[in-house]
């Protein structure tokens, strides 16, 4: 009889410690993940966070802080996708499935064009077109409308104070090309560009999840040339700033969350 109560007693701790074990474990995750591309601008998050806890993952490194906001302590975890779109739509739905967040925040950097943004302002992405897609037998624009993402920013309150230029993003797999600039303003209003956004927005978009792009400008590029290219000491001290300056206003973004 005490046997048979002691077991009873165990199996009803069993299922408690394993319940609570679930609860604990299912609010470990934070349901707002920093996705990071490049590894200039990861080198950066880097030096700000020195002290953090780096796990390896397939595409890079990871790692769970909490920043202090007007509302209090939130926690996020930073996520180094990797540089070009293969990576960040890869990276991307990897974060997706190990994590499950509610929200992405891309913070990074673009290339601007001279005459239509300055160097270290800060684009909020409202879409992005991957525009470097070449179809030999068919209208490229179809294929290039597909992989179009609208970013839905209606859940977020944006105002003047936020200091951010709202506008489409060009993305591609290579920087700017001097003489493509005239094309990409006049086909899509465009007036900067960058690698990943692409890829982040429409992944996240094919997962119904919810994600804002913050990219800075580091470098201006002309019809004649980019001011980086063959310089790459202005692109890194470019990023140092423009990712520095994101790092700052992140507590700010987090506050309309």
């Amino acid at each position: 009889m005490i046997r048979v109560f002691l077991s009873s007693v165990m199996k009803k701790f069993s299922f408690l410690f394993l319940l609570g074990l679930f609860a604990c474990t299912k609010n470990t995750s934070p349901k707002i993940i920093i996705l990071i591309s490049a590894n200039a601008e990861w080198k950066v998050v880097k030096s700000v966070f020195s002290n953090e806890n780096y796990q390896p993952t397939p595409w890079g490194e990871y790692f769970q802080v909490e920043i202090e906001s007007s509302k209090g302590k939130t926690p996020v975890i930073f996520f180094q996708e990797g540089c070009g779109k293969t990576a960040a739509a890869g990276a991307t739905q990897f974060a997706i499935d190990k994590w499950n967040p509610e929200y992405f925040i891309n913070l990074g950097t673009c290339g601007g064009f001279e005459g239509k943004i300055n160097r270290y302002d800060i684009v909020l992405v409202n879409k992005t077109i991957i525009y470097d897609i070449k179809e030999a037998m068919g209208d490229s624009k179809e294929a290039i409308d597909d992989y179009t993402t609208p970013i839905d920013l209606s859940w977020i309150k944006v105002d003047a104070s936020d200091s951010v230029i709202q506008n489409l993003l060009v993305s591609a797999d290579r920087d700017l090309v001097p003489e493509e600039i005239a094309a990409l303003e006049k086909d899509y209003n465009a007036i900067a560009g960058d690698w990943e956004s692409g890829s982040i927005a429409y992944t996240c978009k094919r997962n119904n999840k919810k994600v804002v792009i913050l990219r800075g400008v580091t470098d201006l590029v002309t019809l004649t040339g980019g001011e980086a290219y063959g310089n790459n000491q202005l692109f890194e001290s470019g990023t140092e700033v423009v990712m520095k300056k994101l790092i700052r206003q992140l507590p700010h973004w987090l506050d309309k969350f």
